[in-house]
Parts: C-alpha cells; sequence; structure tokens
C-alpha cells in the first residue's frame, strides 16, 4: 500500500537517500540481507536515529511489496510507519527483534 502511494521506498540505495534527506520514518530490514547490504544500511539508520523494524527473510519482505526480494523497505510517512511498528509490536514482544533509536521520531 505504501509503495503505491509513494509513502515507502524499496531498496537499499532509495532507503539510504530517503534517510540523508531526513524523510525517512521506519526502516524493515530483512536480516538475512548481505553484510555488505547491511553495513551499507545499518550505521546511517543508527546514526540518523531512524527507527528499524528486523525481519528474518529479504523474500517475505520483497514479497510484501510486490518484489521477488528486497533487503529494506523505507517508510516516509509517520501515520503508516506508527502503525507498522504498532502491528509488529505484539508479533516481535520479547524478542529484542523490533530496533528503535533513542530519540526516535
Amino acid at each position: 500500500m505504501g509503495v503505491r502511494a509513494r509513502t515507502a521506498v524499496v531498496g537499499v540505495q532509495q532507503v539510504r537517500e530517503a534517510a540523508l534527506r531526513g524523510r525517512l520514518r521506519l526502516a524493515v530490514v530483512a536480516m538475512d540481507a548481505s553484510r555488505h547490504s547491511l553495513d551499507k544500511l545499518v550505521p546511517l539508520l543508527d546514526a540518523r536515529r531512524v527507527n528499524k523494524l528486523e525481519v528474518p527473510s529479504a523474500s517475505e519482505l520483497g514479497a510484501a511489496v510486490g518484489r521477488e526480494s528486497t533487503v529494506t523497505v523505507g517508510v516516509l510517512d509517520g501515520d503508516l510507519a506508527r502503525g507498522i511498528r504498532a502491528l509488529a509490536a505484539p508479533a516481535q514482544a520479547g524478542t529484542g527483534r523490533l530496533g528503535r533509536a533513542p530519540s526516535a521520531r
């Protein structure tokens, strides 16, 4: 839904650009991504204090946005980001998988 409405971006480069421009509200990151991709993305997200939601599989994440697989999806809309975090929190309670930066938006 967010991709169609252009309130979300797909892929490492697009998510990095959104983070650098200060537009990123949430990043959903596949933890089975290559170390190289994660090394390009996660330090920037941490430095910019962007909330992260970790999911186990790039193929599952890709399927959610109509692709075969993707390393990351970035959410630009604050309301959509809050809704996704609210849906993910009960499913991941106690697992430590929902990452939140100290002074996140």
